[in-house]
């Protein structure tokens, strides 16, 4: 593969059907292209690589020495995930597989360092002290999202996408999902790590519905794929079952109403069936849904009986700030297949240069102009219906944030408006599906590395509070377990 030209190269990754085919191909396109000589190279302009030098050789010789407080005192002074640019998306982008050697080898020292605390013997350091340090340190750090878009027929793209991450042990625990993207957020929070192992590779399961090829979708079609896919069960019980967090975007059918993130903490009674179908229903297209929820007598019953719900896209597609209110998210990543914004969208490790930075302030100054004659436009309307429902979507739409720390884009931007609502073809799925999967390989290491400290945080303080709720029977005073799967004072 090494003598092959960049071009066959770069079509080796494109046409790549395993992660390890591309893996391949990319290892090889940067030791043609003399990308491996810029990820040995410690020096560059875009992050601070002589601090993270220091800190690197600083911890190689607090390990070597087996001085536990001294290695415990030196991770108390902070633990920082993008610590001097680290984790930029520009780092990512020299190259097409990883970043810079020294990186990739401060972040596994690391996480050896984080290990190394946890496995010292309660004589030495005592487990309250230990216990004490994790639960700061994953409050501190925080942890991933994967928020999945709206997209209506173009929901498998999200199936591959997530296949890759799940293939890579990468799939975050909290989730967000809002009509196309509820489902797959609906189908990965309610199934265990082995079912998921055989559902994603099952093409069969991502089939929307048996009716005809290219006849538009219809409410049934939908309310079959989620029979079949998810199990009638609530936020809490899903939660319960598979430690993951799932939300599910909403938007109220009626004026003078707020949008809803459901999950288990803010709705955790609610049937997720319900949920997902109201994500789903397009406005115009189908009908609001009431949701459900279960009772003390383990029956179902209306929740809200008096409010219809619609798709969740319309309002809060991406809800990136109450994630991370709810459960310390400060790294997003998103899957993007949203066709009336996607063309706007621009890969996050895209570096422009001036026309980069225009098209940001631009972006940014058309949202605030647009805020700012919504009161004034709403008001012209308020009394003309659906018109005012028309145009609360409309700015609903165009002036939220569609981009995440990293995106994850198809390469292609613009799809066939017929397509959006039809009944796939098998062929058209698994093409989606495959398009994800490519899409989402080059952004793996990235992952890998952004998620790694985040991941072995909450992993030990997991078994942490559960050896402390085995010793002691309760959880700490002040405290309280949530769906993030921690006890959060």
């Amino acid at each position: 593969m090494p003598t092959q030209s960049l071009g066959a190269l770069k079509r080796a990754m494109e046409e790549a059907d395993t992660y390890e085919e591309w893996k391949q191909a990319a290892l090889a396109h940067d030791e043609r292209s003399g990308a491996v000589r810029w990820k040995r190279e410690e020096r560059s302009s875009r992050y601070g690589y002589a601090r993270v030098r220091r800190r690197l050789d600083r911890l190689r010789e607090l390990r070597a020495a087996d001085d536990p407080h001294e290695l415990l005192f030196y991770l108390n002074e902070g633990i920082h995930g993008n610590m001097d640019g680290i984790g930029k998306p520009a780092m990512y982008s020299e190259a097409k597989f990883g970043t810079k050697e020294l990186i990739d080898a401060y972040v596994r020292e690391l996480d050896d360092a984080i290990e190394q605390i946890a496995a010292t013997s309660d004589d030495v350091i005592p487990f309250a002290d230990k216990l004490d340090f994790f639960r700061r340190a994953s409050h501190c750090y925080g942890r991933s999202a994967l928020m999945l878009s709206g997209g209506g027929s173009l929901g498998p793209f999200h199936l591959g996408v997530t296949k890759a991450l799940f293939e890579q042990d990468l799939v975050p625990t909290v989730l967000s999902g809002s009509s196309a993207g509820s489902f797959v957020a609906g189908v990965l929070g309610t199934h265990t790590d082995e079912e998921l192992a055989a559902l994603l590779h099952d093409e069969t399961m991502i089939y929307f519905s048996p009716a005809p090829v290219g006849q538009r979708m219809t409410i049934e079609d939908v309310q079959e794929t989620l029979e079949r896919l998810i199990p009638d069960m609530t936020f809490q019980e899903a939660f319960e079952r598979t430690g993951r967090s799932i939300n599910i975007s909403i938007a109220p059918s009626r004026l003078h109403q707020a949008s809803r993130l459901l999950n288990a903490i803010t709705s955790p009674n609610v049937f997720i069936r319900e949920a997902v179908l109201a994500s789903c229903a397009i406005p115009g297209i189908f009908p609001p849904v009431m949701l459900m929820a279960r009772d003390a007598q383990g029956g179902r019953k209306p929740y809200l009986p008096a409010s219809r719900w619609v798709d969740g896209s319309v309002s809060d597609d991406l809800p990136a700030k109450r994630l991370a209110r709810l459960y310390g998210v400060n790294h997003f990543m998103t899957s993007m297949i949203n066709p009336l914004v996607l063309w706007s969208v621009r890969d996050s490790d895209w570096d422009g240069g001036i026309v980069s930075r225009v098209w940001d302030i631009y972006q940014r100054a058309s949202k605030e102009l647009l805020r700012a004659t919504y009161p004034t436009a709403m008001n012209a309307v308020r009394n003309i219906y659906p018109v005012n429902m028309a145009v609360r979507m409309w700015y609903g739409v165009v002036t939220q944030d569609y981009t995440a720390d990293i995106n994850i884009i198809p390469r292609q931007r613009l799809w066939s408006p017929g397509m959006l609502l039809s009944i796939l073809s098998e062929d058209q799925t698994r093409q989606l599906v495959k398009e994800g999967e490519r899409s989402t390989w080059p952004r793996i290491a990235m992952i890998r590395n952004c998620t790694r400290i985040s991941r072995t945080l909450d992993r030990i303080l997991d078994n942490f509070e559960l050896e402390h709720t085995n010793r002691f029977g309760h959880v700490h005073a002040g405290a309280h377990l949530t769906p993030s799967g921690h006890a959060n004072a």
